[in-house]
């Protein structure tokens, strides 16, 4: 039998130690007090623990150290918390890393997601198109890129409609498990939503990341790198934004709908770098313009796709949301953010 959870409704994250789902995580507890959330977190060396402290006593907070490709670990997770809802975030997601060892990025997102969708499935469900008696609003939110749409010319928008075409190892295996999440709710009726989100960014992100790295190899006075001409264009989505998005598209979309999720703030790889410097021009006790200086250009990445850009018409007019936070506002906040971390990690 279930354990007791005082009535509160139980939803699992995945992948709650990593950057999007800490964030989410503490947004989500600090928002409502009906829910109880089981993060399930491998605690890879792209997760981070340490962001969760703010709750780790949290009665509403449970942590579990597992894989999510663990089938018997999965499953039992849904029948010891009597899991309501699943906001799935677990991923490996840098695209260096994928065209370096793919078959990680592959057993990840793409079985691991599988593995999560089914036991959903087996413990909400008593066949295709009926749920179990008193599961009928249990359902599962997929997070996913909008890196499997391909890349864009210097014009146009990605929008929900347009055909996949992934072109890294890493949206590949993005887009399959879209693909697996789809057709969750095509055959089977399963209550399932999956959302698109361009480059997020803020406090918590590994440090691999692009404007991490921007900023630590900044502080350091070491070549700050870019690849081919820094004009790849990425649209920027603050990570707080995000939480609201998913926030609503959990509680108020439709089952079986997709939507993008953007910050409708494109920048050239070179223009982020050299805001970062501007930046730091003004709250460190460098001269100005020092940290520009040492900007430079390194072979570009195999297959760099060339622009990202999300249409979010459809979410801002269907569950009228849209970004609050200007790029230039919440780069400032992030810039600060690292600076300190890296000040009490000695690297300053």
């Amino acid at each position: 039998m279930p354990m007791s959870l005082n009535d509160k409704k139980t939803i699992l994250i995945t992948g709650g130690a990593g950057f999007i789902g800490a964030n989410f995580i503490l947004y989500f507890l600090g928002r409502y007090d009906n829910y109880r959330i089981v993060n399930l977190d491998l605690l890879t060396y792209a997760s981070d623990i340490n962001n969760l402290r703010p709750v780790e006593k949290d009665p509403n907070y449970i942590f579990v150290k597992g894989d999510i490709c663990d089938r018997a670990l999965v499953q039992d997770l849904f029948e010891k918390y009597d899991i309501r809802g699943v906001i799935h975030f677990a991923a490996e997601s840098h695209v260096d890393n994928s065209i370096e060892n793919p078959g990680v990025f592959v057993k990840t997102n793409v079985l691991g997601t599988h593995v999560l969708l089914d036991s959903a499935y087996n413990y909400w469900m008593q066949c295709p198109g009926r749920y179990k008696a008193g599961y009928e609003g249990c359902r599962f939110h997929h997070i996913s890129t909008d890196e499997v749409y391909g890349t864009l010319g210097d014009t146009g928008l990605f929008t929900e409609e347009m055909p996949y075409a992934p072109n890294s190892p890493y949206s590949a295996s993005k887009a399959g498990s879209d693909m697996l999440a789809r057709s969750y709710y095509h055959t089977y009726n399963m209550d399932v939503v999956i959302t698109n989100c361009s480059n997020n960014y803020g406090p918590f992100q590994h440090t691999e990341k692009f404007i991490p790295t921007v900023i630590r190899t900044a502080i350091q006075m070491k070549p700050i790198p870019i690849y081919g001409k820094g004009l790849n264009t990425r649209d920027w989505l603050f990570v707080y934004d995000h939480c609201r998005a998913i926030d609503v598209v959990f509680h108020e979309a439709n089952s079986g709908e997709t939507f993008n999720i953007g910050g409708e703030s494109e920048r050239k790889n070179i223009e982020v770098a050299q805001e970062i410097c501007s930046i730091l021009d003004t709250i460190m006790d460098k001269p100005k313009g020092t940290y520009s200086r040492n900007i430079t250009f390194v072979k570009d990445r195999p297959g760099h796709d060339w622009r990202y850009a999300m249409d979010i018409s459809k979410i801002r007019s269907v569950l009228q949301w849209a970004p609050q936070v200007k790029f230039e506002e919440g780069l400032y906040e992030t810039v600060k953010w690292f600076v300190e971390k890296f000040k009490k990690e000695g690297l300053i």
